[in-house]
């Protein structure tokens, strides 16, 4: 039998302020503010979402979201001067 995987934290949270801005913070210091139609699209896809998936969505709204492939395209012919 496998093992569940476990949803990834990639350390995001998010809340709701009064005016239906969301403020994204990464390990507790605000990374980003969505407003007005950016926070409305954010929270109708984050609450039918898995946990993962929300930190996935988080990522993205604030710009942090390329893991892994940085060193191998930096190396690839066209990006070397």
């Amino acid at each position: 039998m496998h093992k569940p995987i476990e949803p990834q934290d990639l350390g995001f949270t998010f809340k709701v302020r009064k005016g239906g801005e969301v403020e994204i913070s990464h390990h507790g210091r605000l990374a980003t503010t969505l407003r007005s139609k950016d926070a409305e699209r954010f929270l109708r896809r984050a609450v039918d979402e898995p946990s993962a998936d929300v930190q996935q969505l988080m990522a993205r709204a604030t710009g942090n979201y390329k893991r892994g492939n940085e060193r191998k395209a930096s190396e690839h012919d066209r990006n070397r001067k």
